[in-house]
């Protein structure tokens, strides 16, 4: 008797439509509040570490040149450029740097975007990256230090956003930030190890390789020692390369684990590797959909907020008809205007009195709270998109209800009662 044949998962990839749901669910008030505390919390830490002032800059120069920028365009000018530099020139701080040089390729990027030069938003997007490199090689101190803060403030937030995104979509809930907040305290401990635990291991297989190097040292037999345990090394960088491609995707699917599963860190890793791995295209669909979609809603709410900007700096001058004594408009003496690549306009005003100064940096500081809010949209999507493709993927894998969510309590999953037939 002929056995019917299960449909391919482009078939179960008709769930997709649920990632739909995003939107709706990312722009929620406690989502939003969570994360703005965390971004705020980063820049703090970032603005106080700066206070050690690491980065040699060119002095009395209208475009500072930092060595970031002779890294990315003469690094074998680097050593000379600080050796130069390092007594005469000026001193900022690694973060403002990074700040500033990725605020500006972001811009760029975004312009290049809607010219649809794809290889210009290639090429901005890889300064970034290098960017980056620059940080953590000439600056791991500092890195490692900031790297903690900010890792420990997104799992707080990961998990907060995660629960209270599994919550709403499984059973239609929405627990209120004390709630959230109380979650990603409380799997703090989990939440902060599960992208650990990959690393970990990955450091531990590969020690075990430079060992081998170690041995290669030896006279004579080194050589011959590292040829005939080639062969484990090999197996030893087959694991490694089986654990970076399933942390690299799966890392999104640790926190929703945790927030839905109420599993530790190591299951949160274990299952995320597993649903990677049994099943990819789904999940690389799914990943698809989720940025193709979050695109286009970062977008439309950035749209909103440069729209926000510019109506309420319209309506003020329209009020506002006093000139200041260099003959410029009051207005624009506090307040340069926005446009949606450059929400907080392009330079913060330096009027010449005191209460211009003080008004020009009030009016920055409001400014960067909607650019902040619309940062937070972004990290609410984020965590929002991935706790639900892992209701999805963790469905098609595992067979489980998409309803089915783990208490806050014990971890036992439980699912609404089902109603009468």
């Amino acid at each position: 008797m002929a056995t019917e044949k299960k449909p391919g998962w482009w078939f179960d990839s008709l769930l997709f439509p649920e990632i739909f749901r995003t939107f709706r669910m990312a722009v929620q008030p406690s989502k939003i509040i969570v994360a703005f505390m965390t971004i705020t919390v980063i820049c703090l830490a970032g603005w106080l570490m700066d206070f050690s002032r690491t980065v040699v800059a060119t002095p009395d120069t209208e475009l500072k040149v930092t060595e970031l920028q002779v890294y990315l365009e003469a690094p074998n000018s680097l050593d000379a450029y600080l050796e130069s530099f390092r007594d005469t020139g000026e001193r900022t701080g690694v973060f403002i740097t990074l700040w500033d040089f990725i605020s500006e390729r972001y811009h760029q990027a975004l312009r290049a975007l809607f010219d649809l030069s794809f290889t210009d938003v290639a090429d901005h997007a890889k300064d970034c990256v290098r960017a980056i490199g620059w940080a953590i090689e000439r600056h791991p101190v500092y890195c490692m230090i900031f790297f903690i803060i900010a890792h420990a403030a997104f799992c707080v937030a990961g998990g907060a956003i995660c629960r209270t995104a599994a919550l709403q979509f499984a059973q239609g809930e929405k627990p209120g930030l004390t709630e959230a907040m109380r979650f990603g305290l409380k799997k703090f401990p989990s939440l902060f190890a599960a992208p650990l635990v990959p690393v970990g291991a990955i450091l531990a297989v590969g020690s075990s390789i430079v060992l081998l190097g170690v041995v290669g040292n030896l006279p004579y037999a080194g050589e011959i020692i590292v040829a005939g345990l080639l062969l484990l090394a090999l197996v030893a960088g087959a694991l490694i390369a089986f654990l970076s491609i399933g942390a690299s995707a799966g890392f999104s699917l640790m926190f929703p684990a945790i927030a839905y599963d109420g599993l530790d860190c190591y299951d949160a890793t274990s299952r995320s590797y597993n649903y990677i791995y049994a099943k990819p295209w789904q999940m690389g669909f799914y990943t698809a959909v989720a940025a193709v979609y979050g695109s286009v809603c970062y977008v439309f709410v950035r749209l909103f907020a440069a729209l926000l900007i510019w109506v309420t700096r319209c309506f003020i001058d329209i009020g506002i008809w006093v000139e200041t004594d260099t003959g410029a408009s009051k207005l624009d003496a506090i307040w340069s205007p926005a446009r949606f690549a450059s929400l907080l306009g392009n330079h913060i005003p330096d009027p010449s009195s005191l209460s211009g100064r003080i008004a020009g940096i009030l009016v920055y500081l409001f400014l960067l709270v909607v650019v902040g809010t619309v940062v937070s949209f972004i990290v609410s999507f984020y965590f929002s998109a991935n706790t639900i493709i892992y209701a999805l993927m963790r469905q098609i894998v595992d067979k489980t209800a998409l309803d089915t969510v783990s208490t806050d309590s014990t971890s036992a999953q439980v699912s609404p009662p089902k109603q009468p037939a």
